[in-house]
């Protein structure tokens, strides 16, 4: 066998480029799993100073509860925007940087999009990474408690999710969608409401009821595809929220 007639300088070489490949192996594994540690960093090509109106919407959860990204598609405002704001509050992992709201302690969330499928396929994949990959997204694997509870009758989809805190305690984690129907949104108080894609507007204004007990944050990141719709004028000043 050509093995064998290997000399064992060759044989070091190999055994060599296997260690190498299966360290670059565990660091991009690792690099995968600490995704909401690397945004925004202070230099380099993805560097803080080019997201102004991101830094921005950040900034404004200092003084006010109720927030919007209304802009195009591609700029972001799903994964760069909703899903690292949350998954700061879920977790505690503020930058150093931050200046915007921070929770000192374990936060009850939700997040939503506007059917089962896009919640599963775009909020629950950008918070949780992918159902073959849990633990790849802007939550990472560390972070995540035990196994989440699976919702009924979609196939692939997460109801509750427990995330570990920097206190020590845990954050609560549920995912939603705006087919459920406004009902389906009532119930106890949370920290606060990522609201991905524009919801109906009694959707919206129940959300609004489950923060206010709480001092607690909503955040809706959406294109206005529908036109001057009633939640769409109430971030354009048309119409002031209740």
């Amino acid at each position: 066998m050509e093995l064998l007639s290997t000399d064992a300088a060759s044989l070091g070489r190999l055994d060599a480029k296997r260690q190498l490949a299966v360290l670059l192996a565990e660091k991009a594994r690792r690099r995968e799993r600490t995704k909401l540690l690397r945004l925004y960093p202070d230099e380099g090509p993805l560097r803080r100073e080019l997201y102004p109106k991101h830094i921005a919407f950040f900034r404004a959860g200092a003084t006010e509860y109720d927030r919007c990204m209304l802009a195009a598609n591609r700029v972001g405002k799903s994964f760069g925007v909703g899903g690292y704001e949350t998954a700061l509050h879920l977790t505690g992992r503020y930058p150093e940087w931050w200046d915007g709201r921070r929770f000192a302690h374990p936060v009850e969330w939700w997040a939503a999009g506007d059917t089962s499928e896009t919640t599963r396929d775009i909020v629950q994949a950008i918070l949780m990474g992918p159902l073959e990959s849990v633990g790849t997204g802007l939550i990472q694997e560390a972070d995540i408690i035990g196994s989440p509870s699976r919702r009924s009758g979609v196939t692939g989809a997460f109801d509750q999710v427990h995330v570990r805190h920097v206190t020590g305690g845990a954050s609560l984690l549920g995912f939603k969608s705006f087919d459920q129907g406004r009902k389906k949104f009532q119930g106890t108080a949370k920290h606060g409401v990522w609201l991905d894609e524009e919801p109906p507007s009694d959707v919206f204004d129940e959300c609004m009821l489950r923060l206010m007990t709480t001092d607690g944050l909503m955040l809706c990141t959406f294109t206005p595809l529908s036109g001057m719709t009633e939640v769409t004028m109430r971030y354009l000043g048309t119409v002031k929220t209740p």
